[in-house]
């Protein structure tokens, strides 16, 4: 079968897959966590692999950065391999005062700058939001391994460096917590699927606190979230 953008053939793909931004840290999960792995992707160096989560089939797959980019193989996983959940897995600079590093924030919904749900010719404004069975279980997850979270509104934005310089005010004003560039398309794909789908994001850095971590921390060092998001 296959597709532009992904080798893999019909059945290779888990009903479930995890969506890291960073194709390196889907590798990671796959060779850290999973049993009987095998690769099903490589095009454009977008790794995906299939493998066992206590004997449970479960995928892993990078997403790349931006709305367009999850835009194409979230829609792909969903229309093409019959995937039933996408959990996104990803990093996000905080807005929210009580926010540090490492933190978790689970999007409850995903504000948007972008015009992505052009292509749906709807009589008025979308609110992306996440599944709540997975979201009110990835809350139940967190609490038993006393992980620190926030629930609530990220905004998935199409700039990462913005010539505004205001517009991080303007989103926390609003109770925005954190600002990624996925989750938004993530979720209008699976509403549009009938599918499922859940950002949980750790923060990477913190956009008022002037705080940060490696990138090599990004890639390698968010197990929480990982072991929360297989559990799953």
């Amino acid at each position: 079968m296959g597709t532009p953008h992904n080798g893999a053939e019909k059945g290779e793909i888990a009903k479930k897959v995890l969506m890291p931004g960073d194709p390196l840290r889907a590798k990671f999960i796959a060779e850290t966590y999973l049993d009987e792995v095998k690769q099903f992707n490589t095009v454009r160096n977008m790794f995906g692999y299939t493998g066992k989560y206590k004997r449970q089939e479960v995928s892993v797959m990078g997403s790349g950065m931006g709305m367009p980019s999850i835009g194409i193989y979230s829609y792909e996983l969903y229309h093409f391999y019959e995937v039933e959940a996408i959990i996104r897995i990803g990093s996000a600079g905080g807005f929210h005062d009580d926010l540090e590093l490492m933190d978790l924030v689970i999007a409850q919904g995903a504000c948007t700058d972008s015009r992505y749900a052009y292509q749906f010719d709807l009589p008025g404004t979308f609110a992306p939001i996440g599944d709540y069975e997975l979201l009110s279980k990835a809350v139940s997850l967190a609490e038993a391994k006393g992980t620190k979270y926030k629930v609530g509104n990220v905004v998935s934005a199409d700039v990462f460096y913005n010539n505004d310089d205001r517009v991080n005010d303007r989103w926390k004003s609003m109770g925005v917590l954190a600002v990624e560039m996925e989750a938004a398309a993530l979720y209008m794909n699976a509403a549009k699927a009938g599918k499922k789908a859940l950002a949980m994001l750790t923060i990477s850095d913190h956009l008022f606190k002037k705080t940060a971590l490696s990138a090599k921390d990004r890639e390698t060092s968010f197990n929480e979230m990982m072991e929360i998001a297989l559990d799953l």
